[in-house]
């Protein structure tokens, strides 16, 4: 048995149902949450009429790192995606570390956004936000969701296509009728900056981060009909649909916003321009669609982190239970859930931009840095070799390094308490190992 091969164990395995076009959906699902309805603004303001072009540079910067994890994708069928991959290019130690980064910091910007949507519910509801009824809709919210994955990834993954659809069409429908009336109004667009190099730099970095969460995507491969070949196909697919929709938004943003960087939501002002009256609102139910949207493509993904660390012995065996009637993780989805609600309950996340900016550069090198040494290491395995691959994973690993200089590390307690459980976690890893191999001899 190979390093990466998984540890067996007799009893109920995860079925492969996911196809082709339901993991295209999870990863744009994974892609898409409330970013794209504040953050026009931010980056219209930064670099005016010409932030569409950090649009596109941010998408291509994007888009070498995904090609790099599409090539890498097209080596394993296991669930695990980030950590999966650092584990057999790095070692376990790496591995472990890559793993927890990834779990944490999705955990926390699922509690975030779940959180979020009790923030905007409270546009319709002014209750929302008191205690009792904040514990309710928080409940329900994730309740539902973890009864839905619970009782099997056939149904997650429906709830996640249904989402996508529906998240989809609110944004479809306000660049349609943004598009619309540029056609019949005159339209007064945003001043022309003369931005610095520093302000593109924020644009982009701005704009590379809401192009993020696909990775999460890549980790219930153990339940992909068809994961080499499949994996590939949704990360370019959803590459392509994020790319078209964000720089539509932002040039419709720039185009009928006079003061972007004055809006606090651009594209409720859009529609209050283009769609009229009820047009905020419209958004407004947007915007929680795409909160709740995240949260079931998330509760689809990131259980399966905890799920393949124990499946290789890295955390304890109960983690890679399956159940027997549904073939889910049962065990990971319950405690992703359980700490998803505790989270939001507790609602502080000062420190989640800081771990998830680290975290996600973090692995981005690691998967960049991978297809070098797997192409070495198991040559002729890869089921999509990237065109150029040498020279883009360098230029991948370029950009993620000037990235992480930017991040923020004076709130960084928590990323080193995230680095040291993994480091625990990897001593008990090694503890167990020699005990095992100890009793063996004896």
């Amino acid at each position: 048995m190979t390093e990466t091969a998984a540890v067996m164990y007799s009893g109920p395995r995860l079925v492969r149902v996911i196809g082709r076009w339901s993991l295209a959906a999870l990863t744009i699902n994974s892609m898409i949450g409330s970013g794209i309805f504040g953050l026009p603004s931010q980056v219209g303001g930064l670099t005016g009429t010409a932030s569409p072009i950090a649009v596109l540079i941010a998408a291509a910067a994007t888009g070498i790192v995904m090609a790099c994890y599409a090539e890498l994708a097209s080596y394993f069928s296991e669930a695990g995606g980030p950590y999966l991959y650092g584990r057999e290019t790095f070692g376990r130690f790496l591995g472990i570390e890559i793993g927890w980064l990834l779990w944490l910091a999705q955990l926390s910007a699922c509690a975030a956004n779940t959180n979020l949507f009790v923030i905007y519910l409270g546009q319709f509801w002014n209750r929302a936000s008191q205690p009792a009824a904040r514990f309710v809709v928080l409940t329900a919210l994730v309740g539902f969701l973890t009864f839905v994955n619970y009782r099997g990834v056939r149904g997650g993954t429906r709830v996640s296509n249904v989402f996508t659809v529906a998240k989809l069409l609110p944004l479809l429908i306000v660049i349609s009728a943004g598009i619309l009336y540029m056609t019949r109004h005159q339209t007064v667009s945003a001043p022309h900056l003369q931005a610095s190099a520093n302000d593109w730099l924020k644009a982009i970095l701005l704009m590379f981060f809401v192009y993020g969460g696909f990775e999460t995507a890549l980790v219930p491969m153990s339940e992909a009909k068809n994961p080499q070949r499949d994996a590939v196909f949704a990360l370019f697919a959803a590459l392509i649909a994020t790319t078209l929709i964000y720089t539509l938004i932002q040039w419709i943003v720039v185009r009928l916003i006079a003061n972007p960087a004055a809006s606090q939501r651009p594209l409720a002002d859009v529609a209050d321009l283009a769609l009229g009256r009820g047009g905020a609102a419209f958004v407004a139910c947007g915007a929680l669609i795409a909160c709740y949207g995240y949260l079931s493509a998330k509760i689809v993904g990131v259980p399966r982190i905890t799920y393949a660390l124990a499946q290789r012995g890295d955390l304890p065996k109960i983690f890679s239970a399956i159940h027997s009637r549904f073939h889910t993780p049962y065990f990971s989805i319950v405690v992703f859930a359980a700490l998803t609600w505790l989270l939001a309950m507790l609602g502080n996340f000062s420190w989640n931009v800081t771990l998830s900016a680290f975290a996600r550069l973090f692995y981005y090198i690691a998967a960049c840095a991978g297809i070098l040494i797997l192409r070495r290491k198991r040559a002729g395995e890869a089921r999509f070799r990237l065109p150029a691959g040498t020279p883009l994973a360098v230029i991948g690993i370029a950009i993620c390094l000037v990235l992480m200089t930017r991040v923020d590390m004076s709130k960084s307690l928590i990323l080193f308490a995230t680095v040291f459980a993994g480091l625990l976690n990897w001593l008990w890893v090694r503890r167990s190992k020699f005990q095992h191999e100890t009793s063996e001899r004896l």
